[in-house]
């Protein structure tokens, strides 16, 4: 494997800016992905999502099969806007690769590509293997999370390429996520000459900031944090608007039905008379937990770093991805099977250069124990 050749490979994809709304450049990143895997003989398609979001991807070594071995899974897309490569392009020191996306998680898909180039051609033969790239995963997977969900209906086991932790760690659990929009809507008034006419929308939200706050419980790694808020227009003036966003991560999915029942009598209850409240659900990954059946994939991967010489550690981790959608469905599932990073969604991020080319043996050992 030559380490120069993957990484020019890898700049060719980090160089894109193809933060989730921009469209053009997921759809680019998907295009040359679809490029190297027709290179290498395999089946793709780009897979329209709708309007709002780029293609995903589908790659498979045998397009008419109703079942597979394996479903590996990426996204193509990152959180950062236009103009961020402009200002930090790829680059390299000794030891890592810096860039937006450059371990969550172009190197993830690359990882794919290159350990599906290292398969025997017997396993290439004897597997059935599918390839999912998604273009919206960092907003949610709120458009692709259903096509996800039915390719791993139809798998035997889901590996998720995200990067391993930086101790080298793979995850064998995510907190389950939701995020929700609070408008808040009271009537203004002049703050000084007619005060008592007004019922404060910003008022309303620093109750419903205590309220929510109150249903964390930290004994059971449920947090609620408001994490945005907007309101009023002008200092002497009783605000009739305002708006927080709230994000909610849970590792039992029972605290999302108790969180989602508990947050709609509240705001159906409201904060302060005279302010009325819409909630609004907007996104929703449920915890990634391990199962019986992913107990017996883990113990094939450690088996699979034995024999590479790597050795096996895993984490629970507080950020979802897409391995939280295809566990919920009951279908054994691993992530951070790409090679080792971190500093995600920050200037900071890096990929460990020496760890690329061990997770690539890695992975490819992993599908050929299948």
């Amino acid at each position: 494997m030559n380490i120069e050749r993957y990484i020019e490979e890898l700049a060719t994809l980090v160089n894109v800016d193809c933060g989730t709304q921009t469209l053009e450049g997921v759809k680019t990143v998907a295009e040359r992905m679809q490029a190297l895997w027709t290179q290498e003989g395999w089946n793709t398609e780009q897979i329209p999502l709708g309007d709002k979001v780029g293609p995903g991807l589908l790659v498979t070594n045998k397009p008419q099969a109703t079942h597979f071995d394996v479903l590996l899974v990426g996204h193509l897309d990152t959180v950062f806007p236009a103009g961020t490569v402009a200002e930090r392009p790829m680059s390299r020191d000794t030891e890592y690769l810096y860039g937006p996306g450059v371990a969550d998680m172009k190197s993830g898909l690359l990882n794919i590509l290159w350990a599906i180039r290292e398969l025997d051609a017997v396993d290439k033969s004897r597997l059935s293997i599918a390839i999912a790239m998604n273009p919206d995963e960092e907003t949610g997977s709120v458009y692709s999370h259903e096509w996800i969900g039915e390719l791993a209906k139809r798998s035997r086991v889901v590996l998720v390429c995200e990067a391993a932790r930086a101790d080298g760690s793979l995850v064998k659990a995510r907190k389950g996520m939701v995020g929700y929009h609070l408008t808040f809507t009271g009537v203004a008034a002049h703050a000084g000459n007619d005060p008592e006419k007004g019922r404060s929308a910003v008022t309303a939200l620093a109750n419903a900031i205590i309220a929510i706050n109150g249903l964390t419980d930290l004994s059971r790694g449920t947090t609620l944090n408001v994490g945005v808020v907007q309101g009023g227009s002008a200092a002497n003036v009783v605000a009739d608007r305002a708006i927080a966003e709230l994000d909610v991560r849970f590792w039992e999915n029972e605290e999302y039905d108790r969180i989602n029942e508990s947050m709609n009598k509240l705001c159906a209850k409201g904060f302060l008379d005279g302010v009325t409240t819409k909630l609004e659900q907007v996104t929703h990954k449920p915890a990634m937990a391990a199962s019986d059946d992913t107990s017996s994939l883990m113990s094939l991967v450690e088996e699979a770093g034995k024999a590479e010489g790597i050795p096996i550690t895993w984490q629970a981790v507080g950020g979802g991805s897409d391995a939280n959608h295809t566990a919920a469905l009951g279908i054994p599932t691993l992530d951070g099977l790409g090679p080792i990073g971190a500093g995600f969604h920050s200037t900071a991020e890096y990929l460990q250069i020496d760890s690329i080319l061990p997770r690539i043996r890695l992975l490819r050992r992993i599908i050929s124990m299948l």
